[in-house]
């Protein structure tokens, strides 16, 4: 059976629509909630064989060694994470034995573990913030060079260079609808971004752009054969045709993810989670918005020639 994607383009563009604008909302209202790669400062976990500490005692523990606004938040069952301003190693060790000492406290045979600790000064986070975007914007800069290259032979109806922005807009699409989700749970579930968020983007790049790089080549082979035909039955015939291969990828690589989010470790459950948000959104990204971008430029282009 084929699917009128193209043809039924107006309710795809209406749940972007609805998307975006909720993402670019977000970010104007609430903006992102930045983490300590980008605001600077120190974090330790910690890990407790029995009943954690509170995080009001924990806070009572460390109240005497000048940590600045300290937050404390619970990590997995048995875990805490601790963010303050940035400390040295000395510090470092004393409030490790602080909290040590006050959890063998109250109860004696209690084993204290401590996971990570992680400290950035406030203009390596500036530096990395500012690095972290010229990074997202070289890669797009670089894909639509890359498609314009790759597509030159194709001229009618759609110039090569053409595909390029189109596939870029699809992706601009995606990247904010990501950021306006992480920017709603940062404000609702107090989620921050790192750099692991950046790392989760660009590879949100690179999965999205080859997605829909595979419905536009099959796009140019049939545009070669029946370049005569209507574009609009050419790019529908082409989605159809590679439907299949984009759905059951991606649905592998997000079963993978899927695993991952929920057995695998707090500290990289962020970054799982952005790339399956991502990958999701790609995956339709691909197949209803880039391709009918494409022929609604080009329907665009006709109307403007007969006037």
């Amino acid at each position: 059976m084929k699917l009128r994607i193209i043809q039924n383009r107006q309710y795809f563009y209406g749940f972007s629509a609805v998307l975006f604008l909720a993402g670019v909302f977000s970010l104007i209202a609430w903006g992102l909630k930045p983490g300590l790669d980008f605001t600077g400062g120190s974090l330790l976990e910690i890990s407790f064989s029995d009943n954690r500490l509170a995080n009001n005692e924990v806070q009572e523990a460390v109240k005497d060694l000048n940590l600045g606004e300290l937050k404390v938040q619970t990590a997995g069952e048995q875990g805490i994470i601790l963010r303050f301003k940035s400390v040295d190693e000395e510090t470092h060790q004393k409030i490790l034995t602080t909290i040590i000492s006050q959890a063998k406290t109250l109860k004696p045979n209690q084993a204290v573990k401590e996971v990570r600790f992680e400290s950035v000064g406030p203009i390596i986070g500036k530096e990395l913030a500012q690095r972290a975007w010229v990074a997202i914007f070289l890669a797009m800069a670089c894909i639509i060079l890359y498609i314009a290259y790759a597509f030159r032979k194709v001229s009618k109806p759609v110039a090569s260079w053409k595909f390029g922005v189109a596939a870029i807009i699809a992706l601009a699409h995606d990247i904010i609808i990501v950021i306006g989700l992480f920017s709603i749970l940062g404000h609702f579930f107090n989620i921050e971004i790192d750099s692991l968020f950046i790392t989760a983007l660009l590879t949100i790049l690179g999965f999205s752009v080859h997605d829909t790089i595979v419905v536009f080549d099959r796009t140019r082979e049939n545009l070669s054969k029946h370049y005569s035909a209507n574009l609009e039955e050419v790019v529908n015939d082409s989605i159809n045709q590679t439907l299949h291969r984009s759905i059951n990828t991606s649905v592998s690589v997000l079963l993978a993810l899927l695993a991952l989010y929920f057995l695998g470790g707090e500290s990289i459950r962020n970054f799982v989670l952005a790339l399956i948000a991502g990958i999701a959104i790609g995956t339709y990204s691909s197949i209803f918005v880039a391709s009918t971008i494409l022929v609604d430029w080009n329907n665009l282009d006709k109307k403007l020639r007969k006037r």
